[in-house]
């Protein structure tokens, strides 16, 4: 089966991540490969070229989509010098 990811906000305004097995396994890869020097990885639908495709079906009626998503990877020491209001 292909990998199947969808991203979604839920009618109470909660985010919601589903994974089918090989959807996990590609997720899993993509972050485990996440470094100094391969800071992110996007999400998009097939429309667009990326690094882990999403899905553009809901799974309810009232699911509000997200199409386009980017995940990044901080080291502390970057956060002190660009970011330190969001260290605690």
């Amino acid at each position: 089966m292909a990998a199947r990811i969808t991203l979604d906000i839920n009618s109470a305004g909660e985010f919601e991540l589903w994974l089918n097995p090989e959807g996990r396994d590609l997720l899993v890869k993509e972050l485990l490969a996440l470094s100094e020097t391969n800071d992110h990885f996007h999400l998009m639908s097939s429309e667009v070229a990326s690094d882990v495709e999403v899905s553009t079906r809901s799974y309810r009626p009232g699911d509000k989509l997200l199409e386009y998503g980017k995940v990044l990877f901080r080291l502390d020491e970057w956060d002190a010098r660009q970011f330190p209001h969001v260290l605690g």
